[in-house]
């Protein structure tokens, strides 16, 4: 086993990953229900062309958003600030509209790429991990993200994952395949929302073995991996071994949620990649283990590309946030370029569009430092329509900047009132846009 990666009996461990802190977080004032329009997003799994109520299934109007985190094994990049970006906006507006966000997401510091590079890079794949989720949380800090109030390491619920998959053997879902469990996924393939071969590449590329003698199904997900070399390994009622990708979301997200819905949490989020193998798999696993849906909704961002391509790691196309912040460019000025695309939506990355948010937010920043502006009511009542639309943030941008540019040109008029304030507090509480 290689220096760094050791066997821990998982009752006794105490990773120094763990109990990571959340970056500091942003009051966002709540409005009664009444006053905001009920958001409208697009369900993954309702079809592109309808738009789905956003409503709590919990009465205590608690509202369970779970987003998929890092896997901290390399900088944040523009692709991931846009996810991150979408479900900020998100969280921003349901707070606002009135409903407590018990917003949660993990951290995959238990996972392949990770250990991976730690072996590729003679590192501690702990100290690796510690290193890219403070990089992580800084770049949040940066683009004025609101934390999640749980931000939960995988390495600090080992057992839970092996209980977990205990009960899936128990019960006949899950089966031994050498030294390693996989879940069967039999019963689950019909709603699979892929043609059979493009999920077939697709499960291949994002880390299943849909080739390995003895599977069920080609598309049945590793729940937990006996002892591997240059892999750390957990002694747990399973045996020696470490948990899958797939169980790992399933567990953490369900751990403390209300029993008496129909599905385990409100809403998962992520990227459009996640939606087959992981969102689906996750959807499976917890029918079988909880058995129930996972989740209400299911809801994903669209992929940033640059150059015409997807922007991903195995790509080496990436845009880093942090080299933003080396720069020193207005982390506002960032913000407003990525979301001003629309959220679902496939876009490319230019830089351009920096320059285009500057000149934007120069006009926005003019008018907010006048004495007196045009009425703000009428404009705010627009900006949230545009918003409870799935979204519409380039919809609600225009809007912003035609109100500016009428405070600028007629200034000091009569009828325009002392609102720049009103203004200013909008934009950040539901944009995330502090000027």
């Amino acid at each position: 086993m290689a220096a760094g990666l050791k066997e821990v009996d998982s009752n006794e461990f105490v990773n120094s990953m763990t109990k990571f802190m959340v970056w500091p977080d942003v009051f966002v004032p709540s409005q009664s229900e009444s006053k905001v329009p009920r958001l409208k997003l697009v369900d993954s799994k309702k079809g592109a062309n309808k738009q789905t109520e956003i409503v709590p299934s919990d009465t205590n109007g608690t509202f369970d958003l779970y987003v998929c985190g890092i896997t901290p094994y390399d900088a944040t990049h523009l692709g991931h600030a846009a996810t991150y970006l979408s479900f900020d906006l998100i969280n921003r507006y349901l707070i606002y509209s009135g409903l407590e966000v018990n917003y949660l997401q993990n951290i995959t510091d238990v996972d392949d790429p990770l250990f991976a590079r730690a072996n590729r890079d003679k590192v501690d794949w702990q100290e690796l991990g510690k290193g890219q989720v403070q990089l992580f949380a800084d770049d949040m800090t940066y683009l004025r993200v609101l934390p999640p109030k749980r931000f939960i390491s995988v390495s600090e619920r080992i057992e839970k994952f092996a209980l977990a998959v205990e009960k899936l053997l128990k019960s006949g879902a899950a089966y031994k395949l050498e030294n390693d469990i996989y879940f069967d996924l039999t019963s689950y393939l019909k709603n699979n929302p892929l043609p059979i071969a493009d999920a077939e590449k697709i499960f291949e590329e994002r880390g299943g073995d849909p080739n390995r003698a003895g599977k069920k199904t080609k598309f049945d997900p590793i729940m937990w991996c006996g002892p591997r070399e240059n892999e750390p390994s957990w002694v747990t009622v399973l045996g020696k071994g470490r948990p899958g990708w797939h169980i790992e979301c399933v567990v953490i997200a369900t751990e403390d949620v209300s029993s008496n819905r129909k599905c385990s949490i409100d809403m998962q989020g992520g990227g459009s990649d996640l939606i087959f193998p992981h969102h689906f798999m996750c959807d499976a696993i917890n029918r079988a283990l909880n058995g129930k849906p996972f989740a209400e909704y299911f809801i994903h961002s669209g992929m940033l590309g640059l150059d015409g391509e997807k922007m991903s790691k195995s790509k080496g196309n990436l845009v880093f946030v942090s080299t933003y912040r080396k720069q020193n460019l207005d982390p506002m000025v960032l913000r407003w370029a990525i979301i001003k695309d629309h959220y679902q939506s496939d876009r490319i990355w230019s830089e351009e569009k920096i320059e285009t948010a500057k000149n934007e937010l120069e006009i926005v920043r003019a008018a907010l430092a006048l004495q007196s502006c045009q009425p703000v009511e009428l404009v705010i009542e627009k900006l949230l329509f545009d918003l409870s639309n799935n979204l519409d943030v380039n919809a609600a941008l225009v809007k912003v900047i035609d109100w500016a540019k009428t405070s600028l040109n007629s200034a000091n008029s009569q009828g325009f009132k002392n609102e720049t304030g009103l203004m200013s507090r909008f934009l950040d509480s539901v944009l995330g846009i502090a000027l």
